[in-house]
C-alpha cells in the first residue's frame, strides 16, 4: 500500500471519529427555552443528582428536608394543573423573595416551565414551620424523572428530583 493511500484512509477515519463524537455531543446538549429566565445557566443543569430523590418529611411534604418542600408533590400532575405548596427554609427577606422553578424531564433532557403562571412568582411569609411559603399551580407535560431547580432572588437555592406518573 502506497503511502499517501494510507494516509488518506487515515484521514477518513479521523472524519468518521470525529462526526461521530459530534452527534453524540449535539444529542445531549440541552436545549433551553427562549424565555427561559436570564440567570438561568447551563451549568445549573449539570448540578442535578438524580439519585437524590425528594423524600416524604415533616409530615405531608415531600422534598429535601428543611431545605424545600412541597406539599401536593405526591399527587399525580401530567397534563392538568395541579395546587402545590411550596415552603422554603433559609429565606431572610421574607415578602421581598421570589421564586423560580425550572423543570428539567431527564429522559428527554429537555427544559420546561413547570408553573403554570410564568417561570417567577412571589414568595409569602412563613407556614408549615417554613420560613416562607408560596401556593402555585404546576403542570408536567411528560411522566417520568423530573429535577426541579429552584432559585430564589436570581440564585440557585435547592434542586428537588420527582418520579411524576401518569
Amino acid at each position: 500500500m502506497k503511502p499517501t493511500s494510507l494516509g488518506l484512509i487515515l484521514v477518513c477515519m479521523l472524519f468518521l471519529v470525529l462526526g461521530c463524537s459530534k452527534n453524540e455531543t449535539d444529542e445531549n446538549k440541552l436545549n433551553l427555552p427562549e424565555n427561559l429566565p436570564k440567570f438561568v445557566e447551563e451549568s445549573d443543569f449539570e448540578k442535578v443528582d438524580w439519585n437524590k430523590k425528594a423524600v416524604m418529611f415533616n409530615g405531608n411534604m415531600m422534598g429535601n428536608e428543611y431545605k424545600s418542600g412541597v406539599i401536593g408533590a405526591n399527587m399525580p400532575s401530567l397534563n392538568n394543573n395541579q395546587k402545590w405548596m411550596w415552603h422554603l427554609w433559609g429565606i431572610e427577606s421574607i415578602g421581598q423573595t421570589k421564586l423560580t422553578a425550572v423543570g428539567l424531564h431527564r429522559e428527554r433532557n429537555s427544559i420546561h416551565q413547570i408553573l403554570t403562571s410564568g417561570w417567577t412568582i412571589d414568595l409569602g411569609g412563613e407556614n408549615n414551620g417554613a420560613d416562607a411559603h408560596v401556593p402555585s399551580s404546576v403542570n408536567f407535560p411528560n411522566p417520568g424523572e423530573w429535577a426541579i431547580l429552584l432559585y430564589t432572588d436570581e440564585k440557585l437555592f435547592d434542586i428537588l428530583v420527582f418520579q411524576m406518573n401518569e
